[in-house]
């Protein structure tokens, strides 16, 4: 490391006229940086006094605060509890029935057996948790509720406000419209089924449920459309709905997708505000180095966030390549046309990393995305409606909640047809070696598909 240092600095103060040589040196600095924070987060886990306590086969008593929204399930509720005693060197993550009911802020006293994650062999739920900061978990203890409202005031006012609209949408909707619709609008994955999932996996459209880019796209611009046609000028709405947005994204749970896709909204709109013009694809590397700098355990541990970043890049760089291969299609239908060419764009970005993890392909995710990200837009538009009414007016919500009810039918219906076992291929074993030959081979056809196109706009 402090040879890579060393070489990093001379690079940039002896041979600063070269301007390719200053960014290898800069990118030795980083990538110095990156490891020592890397190695930083590693030592914390290893020295962490919550682990000492791990597999000791005997109960332990502590008291802590419910520090996240709770997961509720079917017949079980997922607390995320830190420790008071152990001031921020671990969470708990306790498994508890599923009444009576635990809310965020929720000071506890606990006594039970703590142990260490399993590591189990298509899944590695240890790491997992531990991008989370999570090194204990704890199964059906005692629990003795010692007070209310202990954690971040805006944060329970939030998540008061998520439960109304959860609420909402369960009393009006029946699943599996109604958990498509939480996930989608809520980032509230706990009343989707196995079988649900599965299904959107084949269809090659679980990409729908989880917050991303697309999402906070569609709620900017249903935001900015509501409050210029209340009256607001466009630098006043321009700011609600940063807002706004923020709120949506801290109320979806914070996913690594959702605020990926605020930090570069914020990143693109902060440099039109100053007069800058942002390149989509160092937006993307600013977020992704923010993000890694808080929590470095996201670059391996976390496959939502790798293929959110590679669906965005895909956008970024195959986007204008698939509309000119597309330019058969009449300009009536450009909205198609982008459609289809942001779905291939995303689908080629993400494909080697989910045949790598999943080991699984979906033949028929081109279609089905064309069919149903259409009434995304739609779905999110009247969901908020009928939910934010339904809390003022429970009649009216649910005369309001019958367009919404239509548009999620058609997608579980277009769902199921597409979710048969001809739709989708397995492909067992792919080594590690296989997924960066592809991704070198990719980069650099994307290279030269660019380069092409862009010498055939000069010629024109």
């Amino acid at each position: 490391m402090l040879g890579f240092l060393i070489l990093g600095i001379i690079l940039i103060s002896i041979l600063w006229k070269h301007k390719k040589i200053i960014v290898i040196g800069f990118c030795l600095i980083f990538l110095v940086l990156g490891i020592w924070r890397h190695q930083m987060i590693e030592l914390k886990i290893e020295n962490s006094k919550l682990k000492k306590y791990n597999d000791l086969e005997q109960n332990v008593i502590f008291t802590g605060v419910v520090v996240k929204e709770p997961d509720i399930r079917d017949k079980s509720i997922k607390l995320t509890i830190e420790p008071e005693e152990l001031n921020g060197q671990g969470k708990i993550l306790v498994t508890v029935k599923r009444y009576p009911e635990y809310k965020y802020g929720d000071e506890l006293k606990i006594i039970g057996e703590l142990k260490t994650p399993l590591f189990f062999e298509d899944f590695n739920y240890k790491d997992y948790l531990k991008k989370e900061g999570i090194y204990s978990v704890m199964d059906w203890p005692e629990i003795e509720v010692i007070e209310e409202n202990q954690g971040n005031f805006i944060f329970a006012k939030i998540s008061s406000f998520k439960n109304k609209l959860r609420k909402s949408i369960y009393q009006n909707i029946s699943p599996p419209q109604s958990s498509i619709l939480g996930a989608m609008i809520l980032g509230d994955k706990s009343g989707m089924s196995n079988d649900l999932k599965e299904k959107l996996n084949i269809a090659g459209v679980r990409h729908i449920t989880a917050v991303s880019g697309m999402h906070v796209v569609i709620l900017s611009s249903i935001l900015m459309s509501l409050l210029l046609a209340l009256g607001f000028w466009r630098g006043q709405a321009f700011y609600f709905s940063i807002i706004l947005v923020s709120l949506f994204i801290i109320m979806t749970g914070l996913q690594p997708s959702g605020i990926r896709a605020g930090i570069m909204g914020g990143l693109f709109l902060l440099g039109q505000k100053i007069g800058r013009k942002s390149v989509g694809s160092r937006v993307i590397v600013i977020a992704a180095a923010l993000m890694l700098a808080i929590n470095p355990l996201l670059l391996l541990d976390d496959v939502g966030f790798q293929l959110s970043f590679l669906a965005a890049m895909g956008i970024i760089y195959l986007v204008p390549i698939f509309k000119n291969w597309l330019r058969f299609i009449p300009k009536k239908f450009n909205n198609l046309k982008e459609i289809i060419a942001m779905t291939f764009a995303a689908q080629v970005f993400t494909l080697p990393i989910l045949i790598y993890n999943f080991g699984r392909i979906s033949l028929i995710a081109p279609l089905t995305n064309i069919l149903i990200i259409p009434v995304v837009y739609w779905i999110m538009i009247s969901g908020f409606i009928f939910a934010l009414a339904e809390i003022i007016w429970q009649s009216l919500g649910w005369l309001l909640s019958f367009p919404c009810l239509f548009l999620l039918t058609y997608v579980t219906k277009i769902v199921d047809f597409f979710s048969q076992s001809w739709a989708a291929k397995t492909v067992e074993n792919v080594h590690w070696f296989w997924l960066i030959i592809s991704y070198l081979i990719l980069g650099f056809l994307t290279r030269r598909l660019t380069k092409r196109q862009k010498l055939k706009f000069l010629d024109y």
